[in-house]
């Protein structure tokens, strides 16, 4: 069985071995490492004193190899590149919910209004625990396949719930991904709209949307790039093109590779060059949201507003493998119309453990927009006005990281009965409930400042210093854990801003949540004090 698996491995190899001779001057180097990889591959499997899996090892070998580069060149299984095609035309046969794997249970984390999951009554904060027969604590494999299947197709499935273990009876059906999942004219005719994903539908969505808006007597637009995680770089030059000329340059790619170094320019006629437009962003806002944000601030053709972008400055592109597997390999940079590379973290000259480095402040570059404002690369897109309120501290990225957030909104939801959408508020009572919660989960977490003082706690024993600053470093950690339990005080509003987002979606789903941001979001507010003043708008982009 062994030598029938390495058949095919050789054979990929050899593939490999000729597809890059092309575009390698170092051939003979490639062909000499796959040689001795290949030969590794097979004495090891043959010769190992227990049963291997070659698939297994196989997995581990190239999962270590692409852990040298970037963290957005993987390695895709067949399921893995289904998910990927969902993610990009925006339908799917499924559940219609968003769901988090863990170790022999998957736990729902949002539920699509209408959809089967919805129907079935299932809630956020579900653990499912049985699919049909099979029970996940001794499923092995990935338990998200399990739910997928033919459209009108039954499943029953067990959870837990507060405790409980209840069952339910789905019904799988067509499941649509919307690119805008909201849309709406406000009181002061301001357009506003949601786009939360660049999948393949990304652009008709915008433009539907903003002809609506049009229609309906929108005299400004607010576009909404919030936690946008990027997708397709032509669907983001695709709705910039939306709002300036035909011919302009959005966005130019660079690589080693000749055949990648290309401008992508808007090919199609505008729909409206003039219309007054704020962009939103926040630093979960990426790659093609940085596209595109970039780009009309370059240009000079919209305020951004909110905090500073994630900084992913880096192409992907996936390549093709055999048996239905894929590379997703990084293939260029790219750069916004004045010249900026917005990449935030060298992945090709790391520090002495390791890890990739941030371009310091002071190592930044400054580029010119179109009409002379300075802007800078080296660290996503900086905002035209930047706010508070949009960005996330070291203490709320820690309590997204572990839940907490989520898990309280689930404990909320269950205590109380309804919320009312116009005039909720998360109350100081609330917040006094949080931390209670907070301490019984035994959130902790590490800051930046307390690995730096640890690393030099192990210096200082290798170097006999240990005993001598032993009770200063204690008293500095003891310190820095008195000033930790501050900051939750301290990101009060940021952390209640999220609380509230995630209970307002349990009770009135994402639409009742962005109905909630319009009268409710300091970013939407201040985007419509600018629009709303002419020439404060102008002076801004002047």
């Amino acid at each position: 069985m062994k030598k029938r698996i390495l058949v095919p491995l050789l054979a990929i190899g050899i593939l490999i071995t000729t597809a890059s001779a092309s575009y390698k001057s170092d051939f003979f180097e490639i062909a000499k490492q796959i040689e001795i990889f290949t030969t590794l591959f097979k004495e090891l499997n043959m010769n190992y004193v227990d049963e291997t899996n070659p698939a297994e090892l196989m997995d581990t070998a190239i999962t270590a190899m692409l852990a040298d580069l970037d963290p957005y060149t993987n390695y895709w299984n067949q399921q893995e590149v289904e998910q990927a095609k969902i993610q990009n035309f925006g339908q799917y046969t499924g559940i219609g919910a968003n769901v988090f794997t863990q170790e022999h249970k998957i736990k729902l984390m949002e539920i699509y209004q209408g959809y089967p999951a919805d129907k079935a009554g299932l809630k956020p904060g579900d653990e499912i625990i049985q699919i049909g027969d099979v029970l996940l604590k001794d499923f092995d494999e990935d338990a998200g396949e399990l739910l997928k299947g033919a459209p009108n197709s039954k499943v029953n499935l067990k959870y837990i719930r507060q405790g409980k273990t209840e069952q339910t009876t789905l019904t799988r059906e067509a499941v649509e991904i919307k690119a805008v999942p909201f849309y709406e004219l406000t009181s002061d005719k301001i357009g506003y709209i949601v786009l939360s994903k660049f999948n393949r539908k990304a652009s008709a969505e915008v433009a539907t949307a903003l002809k609506n808006l049009k229609e309906q007597g929108a005299e400004k637009i607010i576009l909404d790039l919030r936690g946008n995680p990027g997708g397709l770089l032509t669907e983001a030059v695709n709705v910039t093109n939306i709002f300036v000329p035909k011919g302009e340059v959005i966005t130019t790619t660079k690589s080693t590779i000749e055949k990648y170094n290309q401008v992508y320019k808007t090919q199609k006629d505008p729909m409206d060059t003039e219309i007054p437009l704020a962009v939103l962003i926040n630093g979960k806002s990426a790659s093609a949201s940085e596209i595109v944000s970039g780009s009309l601030q370059d240009l000079d053709r919209a305020v951004v507003i909110g905090a500073r972008s994630f900084g992913k400055g880096l192409v992907q592109r996936p390549k093709q493998l055999s048996y239905g597997t894929q590379l997703k390999i990084t293939i260029s940079r790219y750069y916004t119309p004045s010249g900026r590379c917005i990449q935030a973290l060298d992945y090709w000259n790391r520090d002495q453990d390791g890890k990739a480095t941030k371009t310091k402040v002071e190592d930044y570059n400054e580029f010119s927009t179109r009409n002379g404002r300075k802007v800078y690369d080296g660290g996503g897109i900086l905002p035209d006005i930047k706010l508070e309120t949009s960005e996330y501290s070291a203490v709320t990225n820690a309590l997204l990281k572990e839940q907490i957030i989520f898990n309280y909104a689930t404990q909320y939801y269950y205590a109380h009965p309804e919320i009312k959408l116009d005039n909720f508020v998360f109350t100081d009572k609330d917040f006094g409930e949080f931390k209670k919660f907070l301490q019984k989960a035994d959130f902790s977490y590490e800051t930046d400042t307390e690995k730096q003082l640890k690393e030099l706690m192990l210096t200082s024993k290798k170097e006999g210093y240990q005993e001598a600053i032993a009770k200063t470093q204690q008293k500095m950690l003891q310190e820095i854990e008195a000033a930790k339990q501050q900051q939750i005080d301290a990101k009060k509003h940021e952390i209640e801003r999220l609380l509230s987002d995630e209970i307002i979606k349990r009770y009135h789903y994402e639409e009742g949540l962005y109905t909630y941001y319009l009268s409710h979001s300091p970013e939407i507010k201040k985007a419509k004090e600018i629009l709303n003043d002419a020439a404060a708008y102008r002076n801004i982009l002047n």
